[in-house]
């Protein structure tokens, strides 16, 4: 995999890819439109974080590369990609408990805290690519 050079795109099965770790200055894109939805995006090696008509969606420290991310109201799935351990939070729905699986092995369940906040994290090298399931109990 590869970081996403045009910070947010498109796949062709419909699922959503961005972040550039690899970006030294924190870089942008506003209005990036999917599914009839708004989204934004900022990314760099400190930080990236997505947002979707103006609320919190994803967000990891240091930055990250994210291939292939789905929500639904019961499920969230991507792959991230980094140089290093990362810090990952998502957007859920408020306080409701949550199975995780971090590379095919369930790590428990987690529940989100009153603003549905649910932060986890990920052991990443570089070109290290690492799948993502979070399921609603």
């Amino acid at each position: 995999m590869a970081v996403v050079k045009e910070l947010i795109r498109e796949e062709e099965n419909g699922a959503l890819s961005f972040g550039n770790y690899e970006l030294q200055e924190k870089t942008k894109q506003d209005g990036f439109v999917y599914n009839g939805d708004s989204y934004k995006i900022k990314t760099f090696y400190e930080i990236t974080k997505l947002e979707k008509n103006g609320m919190f969606v994803y967000e990891s420290v240091p930055g990250t590369a994210v291939h292939d991310f789905r929500a639904t109201d019961k499920k969230v799935m991507f792959r991230v990609e980094g140089d290093k351990d990362a810090q990952v939070t998502l957007e859920l729905e408020a306080e409701k408990e949550y199975k995780v699986h971090v590379d095919d092995v369930y790590v428990g369940k987690m529940k989100t805290n009153l603003g549905g906040k649910l932060s986890l994290s990920v052991e990443l090298e570089e070109n290290d690519s690492i799948g993502v399931v979070i399921e609603k109990l």
